[in-house]
This record gives structure tokens, C-alpha cells and sequence, in this order.
């Protein structure tokens, strides 16, 4: 920072580490080259407009994180006499207007970030937005757009494995679970204006696949702890392939079996757990809203989650959990 000019307003990409904030920086950044201060981390370490102090004139470009987060440092963001672009699909019950906030944003259960940036640049970088949809696991909007580009299922199946394959590098509780930083894996992306050259190219995609193939051999031996008539609970043990595959399972349990809501508790190493959430039912059960009941929770209807549950609280989860869930 100290080599920035004083008088020079500072622009800052601030995103989301996992496969829509990648993909959406990814395709604004194409549209509007920029240089800019990258922001970034696990997928869960959203309170990112925290890790920065801003002046007047500068420039925020926020993707993919909750504004409920963030609404107390955007506001102070904002009072500095920052400007703010702002793209997302979380919740946001505490969403405002001011004249230097320009607000993108949509809870709709077919819209990621990627989706609603590539709206913005009617569809210019299509084939990134349907891999950040594949990633989000918006499975049936990702097909439907791989309809309307004419694309085949070998295709799709190369950009689903991709979305996958970068939301599975986004998940940990630290950045050192992570096999790739997310800010380097954006620029390793960002060499590639096609998603098929990057598959073909990019040696991050080749070792992610590796990586991902052998810790998935990890789930042959997990067993759910609960079962009921229409939800599931699994605990995962306390390792770090435990933390980095623990959101895929929460996609993989919720497309084998749709008809089952889905929770899944993964150790953090300094105490608690770290939860995934899938409703079988996201508008009569909206996972975001069971999710937000507890102190760090949060997400949307379909796939929400908490960053922190205590030891003590993990009994009381379960009890909620199959309140809300079996109540339909």
C-alpha cells in the first residue's frame, strides 16, 4: 500500500473464493480491464469488506458475498466517499440505497452472481456464468443455458466438472486446506477467455481433478449419524479433507436424493463446527431462513449455512433442524 499514490483513488475486487465469485470477477474484469487490490479468501470467510480501509474516490467491486454480512463496513465504506458496485444473490434484509452504491442483486432460486453479472453484460461471457451455475449446483439452470448455447453433454459435462472442481477448491477453514489460493486461481482463470481452453490448458485444472478424485474414495466410508423420514444429518470426521469436501457432499447428498434436506457438520480445528444446509423443499423450508436463526448462519433457499456452531449447540441443532425440516 504504501507505493499507491495519496491523491490516486485505490480500486478494490473484492470476491468470494469459490466458483461464482471467481467466475463473476472473472467476466467483469474481460468486460472492463481494471487493476485492482484483490480481496478474497475461503468460501466461508465472507466478512471481507472488514479486511479493508478505504478513502474517498476509491472503488469497490463486491461479488458474491452477503451485504447482511457486510451492510456495517459497506456503510463506513460508503461514509468515507467510496463508490461500490455491488453483485450478488444472498439474502439482504438489511439491503439500502445510497447515491454511490450500485446494487445487483437478486434472491431468485435460478440466479447465482455469475448469472446476474453475465445479464449485466448481456451474456457476453455466457459459458463462465454456466460454469459458476454448474458450481452453485443450479444444476437445472445450467442445463438450460447449455440448451440455449447449443452445447453438447460431453460439453456439459466438461463445465460442470469445472464449476465443481473450482467450489470444491473454495472450501476450508483456512486458506492453508486450500490446494490454490483463490486470488491465484482468478488469475490462472482469468489467462483464459474460454472455460473448454482453460480444461485443456490450465495445470490447476489437472490438479484439482486429481486431488478431488482421491478424497472422494474419503466418502465410501461416511454414514449419515440421523436419519428421518424426510432429513438427514451426517458429522464428518475432524481432518482437512474433511473441510475441503464437506460443501460438494452437501451438493452431492442433495442430487442423489432430492427428497431428503441435508445437513452436514464438519470439525474446525480450533473448536465448534463449521455446517452445510440443503432443503428438499427451499420454498415451503427455505434452508436461509433455519440457517439465520442461529448467530453465524445465513445463505439462500436452497443452500445456506452456519460459519460457527458450538459443541454445546450441536444437540439443540439437531433438535431444530429436524423441527423444521420434517415439518411439511
Amino acid at each position: 500500500m504504501d507505493s499507491i499514490s495519496e491523491s490516486k483513488p485505490v480500486c478494490y475486487d473484492i470476491f468470494n473464493g469459490d466458483a461464482d465469485g471467481i467466475c463473476a470477477l472473472h467476466q467483469l474484469r474481460m468486460a472492463f480491464p481494471q487493476e485492482a487490490i484483490e480481496v478474497t479468501g475461503v468460501k466461508r470467510d465472507i466478512a471481507l469488506l472488514e479486511k479493508i480501509q478505504v478513502r474517498a474516490g476509491d472503488h469497490l467491486t463486491v461479488l458474491d458475498i452477503s451485504l447482511d454480512t457486510n451492510v456495517d463496513a459497506l456503510r463506513r465504506h460508503l461514509d468515507a466517499g467510496a463508490f461500490v458496485t455491488y453483485f450478488d444473490h444472498h439474502e439482504a434484509k438489511s439491503a439500502f440505497q445510497h447515491p454511490r452504491l450500485e446494487m445487483h442483486w437478486s434472491a431468485a432460486r435460478d440466479v447465482c452472481t455469475s448469472i446476474l453479472v453475465s445479464r449485466f453484460l448481456e451474456d457476453r461471457y455466457v459459458m463462465w456464468a454456466i460454469v459458476a451455475a454448474f458450481g452453485d449446483n443450479l444444476i437445472h439452470t445450467a442445463n438450460g443455458m447449455c440448451m440455449q448455447q447449443g452445447l453438447t453433454w460431453v460439453d456439459r459435462g466438461q463445465l460442470q466438472e469445472l464449476g465443481k472442481l473450482l467450489n470444491y477448491n473454495a472450501y476450508g477453514e483456512q486458506l492453508s486446506d486450500l490446494h490454490v489460493h483463490p486470488a491465484e486461481l482468478y488469475r490462472e482463470v482469468h489467462r483464459f477467455a474460454n472455460p473448454f481452453d482453460f480444461i485443456r490448458s490450465s495445470p490447476h485444472f489437472l490438479a484439482l481433478q486429481f486431488a478431488y478424485a482421491e478424497e472422494l474414495t474419503y466418502l465410501n466410508d461416511l454414514h449419515p449419524v440421523e436419519v428421518r423420514k424426510q432429513s438427514i444429518i451426517y458429522i464428518l470426521p475432524d481432518a482437512s479433507w474433511s473441510r475441503r469436501i464437506s460443501g460438494l457432499l452437501a451438493n452431492k447428498l442433495h442430487e442423489e436424493q432430492r427428497e431428503f434436506s441435508f445437513a452436514v457438520l464438519t470439525p474446525k480445528t480450533t473448536g465448534g463446527y463449521v455446517v452445510s444446509v440443503r432443503s428438499a423443499h427451499p420454498e415451503a423450508k427455505p434452508a436461509s431462513e433455519f440457517c439465520s436463526s442461529f448467530p453465524q448462519g445465513g445463505g439462500r433457499q436452497l443452500a445456506a449455512g452456519i460459519n460457527h456452531l458450538e459443541v454445546a449447540e450441536v444437540e439443540q441443532f439437531f433438535r431444530r433442524f429436524f423441527e423444521y425440516f420434517e415439518d411439511i
